[in-house]
């Protein structure tokens, strides 16, 4: 655990000092309303309290570590990393702020806002799997490599990236810190998402622990199993008949309504449907009648 904290805990110039382009920085101050947010900020909720402390010290102290930017058109700067200490100096009133201007692509943008993030610590557990999943899709990186990137093992960064397969009712019960992680994981083990909203819902109402969850997740799935299994095991020969059926059902309204032999087959993935005809011309008066 130790070891965890002091990689996650380096800080933004142990970061930098890694980053592609360091070398290409500059110290500035500048006006605070040049500076834009990135769009590939990882953060999506900033809170509101936390932020009036940050800005309660800041006009005490001043704004200590600085921003990072990049110049964009217009002679104005996106935020590669700090947004929350740039809304902090809004809310203070800074007409300028300290920055580090660095010329960094759109891709060392999006890593660095994302390794930025997650060494700080205090993302939810949604907003730090999608910003290991934006380090995957968005810039090729393996799990591993992300891992190494942020502080986390290879499984560790996998377990993450699978909460995003979680419906949307029950992600958001996560961004707003009603279900931890561990809960996320739990929910997985329900095979059906309607199932799993409805594991989440009950779990924050009712405050339920993460074992709890757990054990009512591989329940219900066993459950399912068990029905699933039960209907596959009805006769083949009831099955072939149900279907049989079904074909010469298929047949009889396909030749009523065409007007020609239509003959139906059960196929692997369905039926299949065979038109026959006396003659050429028989098979043209079809293709006639059908087109008007």
């Amino acid at each position: 655990m130790a070891e965890k904290n002091r990689a996650m805990g380096r800080g933004l110039a142990a970061i930098l000092a890694a980053a592609p382009g360091s070398e290409q920085e500059d110290l500035r101050q500048l006006p605070t309303e040049l500076i834009g947010a990135n769009p590939n900020q990882p953060r999506r909720y900033f809170d509101e309290d936390s932020l009036l402390a940050l800005a309660d010290s800041i006009r005490a102290r001043g704004l200590i570590q600085p921003v990072v930017v990049r110049p964009v058109s217009g002679g104005r700067y996106e935020l590669v990393a700090g947004e929350r200490r740039w809304r902090a100096a809004q809310i203070a009133e800074l007409d300028t702020i300290p920055a580090i201007v660095s010329e960094h692509s759109d891709a060392e943008s999006l890593e660095l806002a994302v390794i930025e993030n997650m060494a700080r610590e205090d993302l939810n557990p949604v907003e730090e799997a999608r910003a290991c999943a934006a380090l995957v899709e968005e810039l090729g990186l393996t799990r591993e490599e992300v891992g190494l990137r942020v502080g986390r093992g290879r499984v560790a960064v996998s377990n993450l990236i699978r909460l995003l397969d979680l419906p949307d009712e029950a992600l958001a019960l996560l961004e707003r810190g009603e279900l931890s992680e561990g809960h996320g994981r739990a929910l997985l083990l329900a095979q059906d998402n309607a199932v799993r909203r409805t594991l989440a819902r009950k779990a924050a109402a009712e405050r339920w622990s993460v074992r709890e969850l757990e054990a009512r997740a591989r329940a219900l799935s066993a459950e399912r199993q068990t029905i699933e299994s039960a209907v596959d095991e009805r006769p083949q020969a009831a099955v072939q008949a149900d279907r049989d059926a079904a074909a010469a059902q298929i047949s009889d309204a396909l030749g009523a309504a065409l007007g020609a032999d239509v003959q139906v087959r059960v196929g692997a993935r369905g039926f299949n449907a065979q038109l026959h005809f006396a003659s050429l011309e028989e098979a043209l008066a079809l293709a006639d009648r059908l087109a008007r």
